[in-house]
């Protein structure tokens, strides 16, 4: 393993997982081992779903459906944020334009 890998140990559904991973990306590992291993008991726990390979996927979908929802909240709020620049823009090129009257 090279210098800047370490080897990181997590813990999910009572089953250890050695997983390798560059150092500065250790605690995102953990946080992310540490959330699917939420996920995946409370859809255990729910009793809904039996067997760790269903319950990996319906983790994996119900992840993936909150990360899609999320970059389509983060698109709209980048274009509402474009459409007020673009009209402060267009506020101020007005009131420039108007100062610029006055001078003349």
């Amino acid at each position: 393993m090279s210098e800047n890998m370490t080897q990181v140990s997590v813990r999910i559904l009572e089953k250890e997982y050695q997983i390798a991973c560059p150092v500065d990306a250790r605690t995102d590992l953990l946080n992310s081992a540490a959330m699917l291993n939420s996920k995946m008991r409370e859809i255990r726990d729910s009793g809904k779903v039996i067997g760790l390979d269903r319950i990996a996927v319906m983790a994996a979908l119900n992840m993936a459906n909150e990360l899609i929802k999320a970059h389509s909240r983060d698109e709209e709020i980048e274009l509402s944020l474009g459409n007020r620049l673009k009209t402060m823009r267009e506020r101020v090129e007005v009131a420039v334009q108007k100062g610029r009257q006055l001078e003349f």
